[in-house]
């Protein structure tokens, strides 16, 4: 299906482990001593937890794969259409998940590193990461070795 990996990394998104999860277990004992009516909402943050609790960026030879949480969310930009990328600081403003940005779209599970890719047709799109010196080399890498 896929070639194999040159980098491959997975970022935890702690800040929504712990503040979902968190809240998760006050509205389950909410649930059980207050009404059960809350058992749906904490189903709710259930599978946001799951469908969001990290980020995982692949590269192989003529794509990057990004996927959160479980897998189920997913992108895939062919290397072909990368002219370039380099490290940017996200503003806080712009959160986490997936948004759309001044100029193109945002995946960002966590902090406020990120490594912004510029398309060929001057589209641009940011994918965040606790290793950005890392994925930028390895971006550029893939992108030099499919020139």
């Amino acid at each position: 299906m896929f070639g194999p990996a040159t980098y491959e990394h997975t970022q935890p998104g702690w800040l929504i482990r712990i503040g979902l999860g968190a809240f998760l277990i006050v509205l389950l004992i909410m649930a059980q001593t207050a009404t059960q009516w809350l058992y749906l909402p904490g189903g709710i943050l259930l599978i946001c937890l799951f469908l969001f609790h990290s980020l995982c960026v692949r590269i192989d030879d003529e794509f990057i794969h990004l996927s959160f949480g479980i897998g189920i969310i997913r992108r895939s930009i062919p290397l072909t259409r990368i002219a370039s990328c380099q490290v940017t600081r996200t503003p806080w403003y712009f959160g986490w998940g997936i948004r759309y940005v001044f100029n193109g779209w945002m995946w960002n599970v966590s902090g406020f590193h990120s490594v912004e890719l510029t398309y060929v047709d001057d589209g641009h799109f940011r994918i965040g990461t606790d290793e950005p010196q890392a994925l930028e080399a390895a971006i550029n890498a893939a992108i030099a070795g499919n020139a």
